[in-house]
């Protein structure tokens, strides 16, 4: 009788493994997708996601909007928490929320976590961008990483290939997607991002303030600047595969600068918007496209340790996942689920395309099928 039970039990997990890991493709073979966006904010916390502005941090110490921290919270605080992160970030809660899903609120039981043991950037990068952690990748500075993205090999397919793009404000994606090799068009950091050809005025002003703004940072562009080329890439160029990656929020978390914190995540929002409605307004993106929205890591708790990440700071493995799209059920924020991976992103991706990236990638995780209507 025991052995019977057994056996019947394994057959159980057995089938309900296969539903897990089973291709979207196998089981919703009209998938609407023909367009993925994924979205990072670099460091954006799940706490501001899913919470809003701490209260903790809206102080003088913290900064404060013209030094004054009264407007910081009329700005951005409110009594009722979903209130309050909707005043953030309204775009992610007043139409993510009711047109897609979101995991990560750890009050609710939601977990989406890093598996690479670092929860700094080029290996989050590289976790979610190639479906598995690698223990080489330990450092900002690797270098062209020797794995294979996702968007590098949809740009193999004949369906996809010409049609995938990286733009990011971090001149680093150059090495993480590995452009020499990956032959992907990649547009990053402080390159001035029209070339060739005579320039309309309004694109060799925006060449001038690439070339002749002071820079903050050496390697890494304000999230405004990267939003005009982008926009008009998408228009001109349509993509098929896009990566989007905002950097400010990772920048002044680590500067200190809390008030900026929330005005650029803020901002992020009002991009991710635009974005979004742009390519509703183009007839191939139409109730076509899928965002995926995510941050490359956590960070710390507390009155300092909130502005850094890493193995030595405590929740820094925790992130989040906003979907929305056709093939996404409308089911919000989710609670009391079972954990999420980060690199489970990089098959999703693929999935939404009725594509199995862990054929040619077996280390990758399986993706999320949850995200798929009927699954």
């Amino acid at each position: 009788m025991l052995s019977r039970s057994f056996a019947v039990a394994a057959s159980l997990l057995i089938s309900l493994c296969s539903i897990s890991l089973a291709s979207p493709r196998d089981s919703a073979p009209s998938l609407k997708t023909r367009a993925v966006v994924l979205i990072v904010s670099d460091g954006l916390r799940w706490q501001e996601v899913f919470t809003g502005a701490d209260p903790l941090l809206l102080d003088s110490k913290h900064g404060g909007i013209g030094g004054d921290p009264a407007a910081l919270k009329r700005a951005y605080w409110r009594d009722d928490v979903a209130e309050r992160r909707a005043a953030l970030l309204p775009f992610l809660w007043g139409v993510v929320a009711k047109q897609g899903m979101l995991y990560g609120n750890r009050t609710k039981g939601s977990d989406v976590h890093v598996t690479n043991g670092l929860a700094f950037s080029y290996p989050g990068y590289n976790e979610m961008l190639t479906g598995s952690p690698d223990s080489r990748v330990n450092s900002n500075h690797f270098g062209p990483n020797p794995n294979t993205s996702v968007f590098e090999w949809l740009n193999t397919l004949p369906e996809f290939q010409g049609h995938v793009a990286v733009f990011a404000t971090w001149a680093a994606f150059k090495d993480i997607f590995n452009e020499p090799r990956s032959h992907l068009d990649v547009h990053v950091g402080w390159d001035p991002p029209y070339t060739g050809g005579a320039l309309t005025p309004r694109q060799q002003l925006l060449n001038d303030l690439y070339l002749h703004s002071t820079r903050l940072e050496d390697d890494d562009i304000p999230n405004a600047f990267l939003q005009p080329p982008l926009l008009d890439y998408v228009r001109s160029r349509k993509p098929r595969a896009l990566f989007v990656g905002y950097g400010e929020t990772d920048n002044w978390a680590h500067a200190g600068r809390y008030d900026l914190v929330l005005q650029c995540a803020h901002e992020w929002d009002h991009f991710v918007a635009e974005l979004w409605n742009t390519m509703q307004q183009i007839p191939e993106y139409k109730d076509q496209v899928t965002f995926l929205i995510t941050a490359d890591h956590g960070r710390g708790s507390g009155p300092s340790q909130w502005k850094d990440h890493g193995r030595k700071q405590k929740g820094s493995e925790n992130i989040w996942l906003a979907v929305i799209g056709p093939d996404t059920p409308p089911s919000g924020e989710q609670a009391n689920c079972a954990p999420l991976t980060q690199s489970q992103i990089a098959a999703t991706v693929a999935a939404f395309f009725g594509q199995d990236f862990r054929r040619a990638s077996p280390g990758a995780a399986a993706p999320i099928t949850a995200l798929f209507a009927g699954q």
